[in-house]
């Protein structure tokens, strides 16, 4: 069984971030296997090149997966294992929001910094 929901959001934020691991992107995509190819969410995240995007098809992922944990049978191992994947993605989900979060509140510091500057500094034009 796979993590394709966590494989394909490592793989959005590794071309989000530019981070260029050969052997983790191989690992990402040999877990995540056809879900690549089938166009679905997964794929879609995989994809993605803004965390706006990856938070989108990861909610899309996300959705998907728990239909498919809730139509599983409570006593089975698999349904289990469904189960946990739902927390951990409904947690990565909570820390992608975290991330874009702090990206805009990091955006609006340079901002506020950038014109603190000018006040202290003025520009004659």
């Amino acid at each position: 069984m796979a993590c394709e929901e966590l494989e394909a959001l490592r793989l959005a934020l590794m071309t989000i971030t530019g981070t260029t691991d050969e052997s983790v992107r191989q690992h990402a995509e040999s877990e995540i296997g056809d879900a690549l190819e089938a166009g679905g969410p997964i794929a879609a995240l995989a994809d993605a090149s803004t965390l706006d995007e990856a938070e989108r098809h990861l909610d899309a992922a996300l959705l998907d997966l728990e239909t498919e944990a809730m139509a599983a049978d409570a006593t089975d191992r698999d349904g289990a294992y469904l189960r946990g994947r739902v927390v951990a993605v409904r947690d990565a989900a909570r820390s992608l929001r975290r991330l874009r979060a702090d990206t805009d509140s990091f955006l609006d510091d340079l901002g506020e910094a950038h014109h603190t500057l000018h006040e202290t500094f003025p520009v004659e034009e």
